[in-house]
């Protein structure tokens, strides 16, 4: 994390084992941006931990329906979900905010969409370009 508290430059192209890193350890950070990478591979890991979680339930528990384990790790990244979902909006300049379409329902394909557009190539209102110097 930067001395300002932002997440900005120096986690640029990170792989998935840094976007699980900065995904936990700002998990309530919710200033500066997050890449487009950096965002995937956090949601990449975290439904990776999930399916695992699911299965380790069904084998302990017998039920298809969400288990204690499950329900755990629900809890444990709740609030690390929301911060890097905010700093990725932050990214494509929008505000953290606009996580409440969620609630709508059909807001979550506006959601998707700016999640998989790239991030502004200048410094924008939430902090310095995440993809700074990128070729």
């Amino acid at each position: 994390m930067a001395e300002t508290g932002y997440i900005g430059r120096e986690h640029r192209n990170v792989g998935f084992g840094e976007a699980l890193r900065l995904g936990f350890s700002n998990y309530a950070l919710f200033r500066g941006r997050s890449s487009r990478g950096a965002f995937w591979f956090w949601v990449l890991g975290t439904m990776i931990v999930s399916v695992i979680l699911s299965g380790i339930d069904y084998a302990l528990f017998g039920s298809s329906q969400p288990g204690f384990l499950g329900g755990i790790w629900s809890l444990v990244i709740l609030v690390p979900n929301l911060a890097v979902a905010a700093r990725r909006l932050h990214d494509v300049n929008h505000s953290g905010w606009w996580l409440l379409l969620v609630v709508t329902g059909i807001g979550i394909l506006l959601l998707l969409f700016w999640y998989v557009q790239p991030g502004q190539a200048q410094t924008n209102d939430f902090g310095p370009d995440v993809e700074a110097g990128k070729g």
